[in-house]
């Protein structure tokens, strides 16, 4: 059995995960710790596990083999060096951290203590995504050209029963998310982007603010490569109805996913022996793979580490500390040009 404590609640996945936890037969939880202490009493109590005030205590106990870190971004680097130099296994929520010197930081102290740590990004092992990526691997498209992936809600638009939106308060405060919709919803689409064009060499950012916080609450990134293919990413809490959505275009043909079905639609010249003359529906999706935290206790059980999930967190680190410097000095900003 592994024995996982949680580290803060802050985020609106805590429960999720602890959820998963409780519902593994090989994981359980005992013990919580939160940077607010009533919060973590109030946590503890319906778990019915020990709660710490103090993360060093919970980190010292011998029979704690891993944490879930929940805390707010800003505590991401100071909370999971500590847990790693612990020896303690570590799945956290997106981001790593909100800059790439950290993140790396972060993985240093991972590897130096041999522990396991996987993040959670859920959208890489639907069933939409591994579907997509056969499509992609088979070259069906041609040499791709454009890739839009989007991903919004209205957690920030008033209702009768939550005037200031349904999202917590906390999710507007620039210092602990590092970030607002982009960061937070919009790291979604831009792993996927990034799984399905790579790695650009340059990003371009443009943040609006329909409810006037601090942070955006409506993003749409352009990532740019070599080759001339483009990539847009948008995210945004405005919008009340907005489909989850992939639309990829290639020399050869285009793929739509979720607008608004839940179901592939493909026209390309190389499939079906029409030339391209219809699209065509792919209705029936793979199988998902094994969730980031079903992954997390296989890579703890074995011994193991998740390379593909570190290197596509990493990026992910990579094009969210871009974008967020290219909305702030209204330029496109260069990968390689960022501090490691």
């Amino acid at each position: 059995m592994i024995r996982v404590a949680m580290l803060s609640f802050w985020h609106v996945h805590a429960r999720d995960y602890a959820k998963q936890v409780i519902s593994h037969p090989e994981t359980e939880i005992v013990a919580v710790w939160d940077e607010l202490p009533d919060r973590g009493q109030a946590e503890a109590a319906k778990l019915g596990v020990p709660f710490y005030a103090q993360l060093k205590d919970l980190l010292a106990q011998p029979e704690i083999d891993a944490v879930i870190v929940d805390t707010p971004t800003n505590l991401h680097h100071e909370v999971m060096i500590a847990a790693a130099h612990a020896g303690k296994h570590i799945f956290t929520e997106k981001v790593v951290a909100a800059t790439l010197q950290e993140a790396n930081e972060i993985l240093a102290a991972v590897a130096d203590a041999g522990v396991s740590l996987v993040v959670s990004l859920p959208r890489l092992y639907a069933s939409y995504t591994q579907a997509i990526q056969t499509i992609l691997d088979r070259n069906l498209l041609g040499s791709l050209t454009l890739v839009r992936t989007r991903l919004s809600h209205n957690g920030a638009i008033a209702t009768p029963d939550h005037p200031q939106g349904w999202l917590p308060a906390h999710f507007f405060n620039r210092e602990q998310c590092g970030g607002g919709a982009l960061i937070d919803l919009g790291c979604h689409p831009m792993y996927l982007a990034r799984l399905f064009l790579g790695l650009p060499e340059s990003v371009s950012a443009s943040f609006g603010y329909v409810t006037g916080r601090e942070v955006e609450d409506n993003a749409v990134v352009t990532l740019r490569y070599p080759d001339g293919a483009l990539g847009i990413v948008e995210a945004g809490f405005v919008n009340r109805f907005s489909p989850f959505t992939i639309e990829i275009h290639g020399t050869e043909g285009s793929l739509f996913f979720g607008t608004p079905d839940e179901e592939i639609i493909l026209r390309s010249s190389l499939v079906g022996g029409d030339n391209g003359e219809r699209w065509h529906q792919q209705t029936e999706l793979p199988a998902e793979l094994p969730s980031a935290f079903q992954q997390w206790v296989q890579h703890i059980q074995q011994g193991t580490r998740a390379t593909e999930n570190i290197a596509a967190a990493l990026d992910l680190t990579r094009l969210m500390e871009a974008a967020n410097l290219s909305a702030q000095s209204n330029r496109p900003v260069r990968i390689e040009d960022l501090h490691s």
